[in-house]
């Protein structure tokens, strides 16, 4: 050890690590141990937060400036957030996609306002294509490691993959910037006119109309979606009968989507597309899905082993803010 200048021997990795002692710990409990073990210290604040316990100590709004604290170590000095906040994306550089995550993180703590979005909303601006959208992978990628399903091109195109979740959040939370007036209509365009999608595509169009100020038209929007959907089974209803629903093109060969994927809370749109049924099997699912290490695991293609590692702990953290927003026990 550093401290004695001596090295302990080696401890051999065991193929799991054991839970806590307990009887029957709960789906919280478990996924708790698991992000202690392993997650970066984001999602360790932004489990505290959602799911807080007398371990930790702290408020609601203490455990919100943790949270938002934590966030700040990503922020660029352009206004957007960088250093693999998404995982996939690795450098220092600031991304469309690590700045929506970014905003859905301070929308789950109620701090999606103020001056911090404003800086947000400069560097959205500053990087849209000529009618106002975001590219998912801006250029200035290139050279620090990316997922190979992500490619790094000179002059990408806007995509409603990076658009469409960050519009609808701002439109949420009654942000009013210059951007979102192109970027808006870039949205209905592109979600009006899909024919032919894949189920992250779909996933942002839904994000988008959640929190699109039109509500008729996004009710309209959606009821063409979910038919969408259906007829080319990008939602697997039968998590037994897996084979029955197609994998999307490049998706990993797993990488199956389900109805609480698309309808991640009951106020969903989304959730209109799927009988009661449908949804109470998905969720049953999604509870069997939890690990035997209290964590849910990553269905798309895997590339390096430290993404991995760090996209589990996100990945655990919506699977239980999912499955509590349907009211099933986790605690």
């Amino acid at each position: 050890m550093a401290e004695t200048g001596a090295s302990p021997a080696p401890v051999p990795f065991p193929d799991t690590v054991p839970l806590p002692d307990a009887a029957s710990p709960s789906p919280v409990a478990r996924a708790e141990h698991f992000v202690w073990l392993t997650a970066r210290v984001l999602e360790q604040r932004r489990f505290a937060y959602h799911f807080p316990t007398k371990a930790v100590g702290t408020g609601r709004e203490q455990a919100a400036d943790a949270v938002e604290t934590a966030l700040t170590a990503y922020a660029t000095a352009d206004g957007g957030y960088g250093y693999a906040l998404e995982p996939d994306l690795r450098g220092p550089v600031s991304q469309p996609l690590h700045t929506g995550h970014a905003l859905r993180v301070l929308d789950s703590i109620r701090r999606c306002g103020g001056q911090r979005v404003e800086r947000v909303c400069r560097y959205l601006t500053s990087v849209s294509t000529p009618e106002g959208a975001l590219p998912a992978i801006h250029p200035s990628q290139r050279g620090y490691p990316s997922a190979p399903f992500v490619p790094v091109v000179d002059d990408p195109p806007g995509e409603l993959l990076a658009t469409g979740p960050v519009v609808g959040l701002l439109h949420r939370n009654e942000v009013w910037h210059a951007w979102l007036f192109r970027a808006t209509d870039f949205c209905w365009a592109a979600v009006e006119s899909l024919e032919k999608s894949h189920p992250y595509e779909v996933q942002a169009a839904v994000a988008f109309l959640d929190g699109a100020p039109d509500r008729s038209r996004a009710r309209a929007a959606a009821d063409r979606l979910g038919r969408l959907v259906r007829e080319q089974r990008l939602a697997a209803l039968d998590p037994d009968d897996l084979d029955a629903y197609p994998v999307a093109p490049g998706y990993a060969p797993d990488e199956h989507h389900f109805p609480h994927d698309f309808a991640k809370a009951p106020e969903s749109l989304a959730r209109a597309w799927f009988t009661d049924a449908e949804m109470e099997r998905s969720l049953d699912f999604l509870v069997r899905e939890q690990r035997e290490d209290g964590g849910w695991p990553v269905r798309w293609r895997q590339w390096a082993p430290g993404t991995a590692l760090e996209s589990r702990p996100i990945v655990t953290i919506e699977a239980l803010r999912t499955l509590r927003a349907y009211g099933r026990p986790i605690d």
